[in-house]
């Protein structure tokens, strides 16, 4: 059994997972930063290019991200072109966000860098510890928290 930390800041699940998020965004922001993109910013492109075109409201589950904060960083991505932001033809209160052609080439010339970084991250870290790693952190969102309900 492992004896409780005596410092509160060492069993703070919250902190540990911002201090670790900041740590290998940043990382992930640097390398990216060639292409100008943010690794958010990537991650949005990325689901978009694989998913299509979706809601603003379905993007925001894909990412674990409220709709408040995916619309203000859907902003830069419409404002340079590589998304689409539209009112959905069936329901007038619903946006529908499409990657264009421009973020398609932009992701694809992203994907070596981000690649780079990830065998990067994996070869520090272990491939084996970043799939666990990569799991826990998914389970994590099946703790039956509901944070951006209204």
């Amino acid at each position: 059994m492992t004896p409780a930390p005596t410092n509160p800041d060492d069993a703070c699940n919250n902190l540990t997972l911002r201090k670790a998020a900041r740590y290998l965004g940043a990382t992930y922001d640097k390398a990216l930063a060639p292409v100008g993109l943010r690794a958010t910013q990537f991650s949005i492109l990325q689901k978009l290019g694989a998913h299509g075109e979706t809601t603003i409201t379905g993007l925001a589950d894909m990412i674990a991200m409220d709709r408040t904060t995916l619309a203000s960083n859907l902003k830069p991505l419409a404002r340079e072109g590589l998304v689409t932001v539209e009112p959905s033809a069936a329901d007038r209160r619903a946006r529908i966000v499409t990657i264009t052609p421009d973020g398609l080439s932009r992701v694809k010339a992203a994907l070596p860098l981000w690649k780079a970084v990830q065998d990067r991250f994996e070869g520090s870290f272990g491939a084996d510890k970043a799939a666990r790693l990569r799991a826990s952190l998914r389970a994590v969102l099946d703790t039956g928290f509901d944070p951006w309900a209204e």
